[in-house]
């Protein structure tokens, strides 16, 4: 009986980022647009199809469900823009993904 193990590895990238500080930097960068667009809360709420009170929340806090970021990012930006994070490009694909690599200057 032959029995194959398959062992895959975990990538992670280390940064002094945490999920925090990328949530209120997406709330402050859709805060500004909407003031930008000079809506109100209710207008964009009106308009986004997600509440005033989760806006206002999402605006202090940075927590708010990933379907209600994109009704938001829809109404304010271009999903296009957002969903061109998820392409990888040959600027990502360099990126080094070892000490090896970088001591090597591999990638």
């Amino acid at each position: 009986m032959d029995i194959t193990v398959s062992t895959w590895s975990l990538r992670m990238n280390f940064t002094l980022l945490d999920d925090t500080d990328v949530s209120q930097a997406y709330a402050a960068y859709l805060r500004e647009l909407r003031k930008q667009a000079k809506l109100s809360r209710a207008a964009l709420a009106e308009r986004s199809c997600v509440p005033a009170a989760t806006i206002k929340k999402f605006e202090l806090t940075g927590q708010i469900s990933f379907r209600q970021l994109l009704l938001l990012w829809q109404t304010l930006d271009s999903l296009d823009r957002l969903y061109q994070l998820t392409q990888l490009s040959k600027e990502r694909a360099a990126i080094p993904t070892s000490i090896d690599e970088v001591l090597k200057d591999e990638f």
